[in-house]
């Protein structure tokens, strides 16, 4: 699954950075996260770099965006052939 950042982020900045394909980004109101780019960090790490650097806990899975390890997986591929053409 995707992750997906709620309501209660207090934008302190703290995981943007970490996002290894630069899935996160400031929203209207407070930071959100694209599920065509977040990979749960599969790929880079073995935990999301933004959910262990949370302060407030309000990083969880994203039911409306479910997939698998190996989904994910192919999406991280898939990035870093985008990223690498470009």
């Amino acid at each position: 699954m995707s992750l997906k950042i709620l309501d209660t982020c207090v934008n302190c900045d703290v995981c943007e950075p970490v996002c290894p394909n630069k899935a996160i980004s400031l929203g209207e109101e407070y930071y959100v996260i694209d599920p065509a780019l977040c990979t749960e960090c599969v790929g880079h790490y073995d935990e999301p770099q933004c959910v262990e650097v949370c302060p407030v806990d309000c990083i969880p899975l994203d039911p409306d965006h479910p997939e698998s390890r190996e989904q994910l997986q192919l999406k991280y591929q898939a990035l870093m052939a985008k990223k690498g053409a470009a």
